[in-house]
């Protein structure tokens, strides 16, 4: 039996209910982010664990979830935005149990915002110990196919925003063409 799309949006749509039962909105007005992924990596890509956990600077960002692991009491998750990607680490016991209820029902796709930390895992990966986990939106469609992404040249002209999310390179390309067409604009 063949896992259709349709049946996806169903479960989807099934946990955003579950989502609002929880209590949160499912359509958030605002969240006030302090950073970007990008902006992180970029800004404390370099910096060892040690010097991280002795300044505990608090950052809130806001991006898609684009990895998912549960391991038990916690889970581990990367967060893209501007083109790049940060690991979020969530506990149980940080969070609490209505936080990690909702991590429970994220998917990937999903926009969240986290609040917490940054340090540094065992395997020395840059990550947000996350205090507290705001919902912001639900995908109700899956993202295209990790690997393969969207090979289907009519298919990327026409869902347009599944190829900036999927296609790095496509990405790059629009923001570079954005950038021409701005700067041409001001002369």
């Amino acid at each position: 039996m063949q896992f259709e799309p349709r049946d996806q949006f169903e479960q989807r749509h099934k946990k955003l209910e579950q989502i609002q039962a929880l209590g949160h909105d499912p359509y958030p007005r605002e969240f006030r982010w302090t950073d970007t992924p990008a902006a992180l990596v970029e800004k404390y890509g370099e910096t060892s664990g040690p010097e991280l956990e002795a300044n505990k600077r608090e950052v809130r960002v806001a991006g898609r979830m684009v990895s998912y692991r549960l391991m038990g009491k916690a889970g581990f998750a990367h967060l893209q935005g501007t083109g790049k990607k940060i690991q979020i680490y969530v506990r149980r016991d940080v969070v609490g149990e209505q936080g990690f209820q909702l991590f429970h029902l994220l998917d990937l796709g999903d926009s969240i915002g986290v609040r917490g930390h940054l340090f540094r895992t065992k395997t020395n990966e840059m990550s947000i110990w996350v205090d507290e986990i705001f919902f912001l939106s639900k995908a109700l469609l899956p993202l295209p196919e990790k690997w393969h992404g969207l090979t289907d040249v009519e298919l990327r002209y026409r869902q347009r925003y599944l190829d900036l999310i999927a296609n790095e390179k496509s990405r790059q390309v629009f923001e570079t063409r954005a950038r021409i067409v701005q700067e041409s604009k001001r002369r």
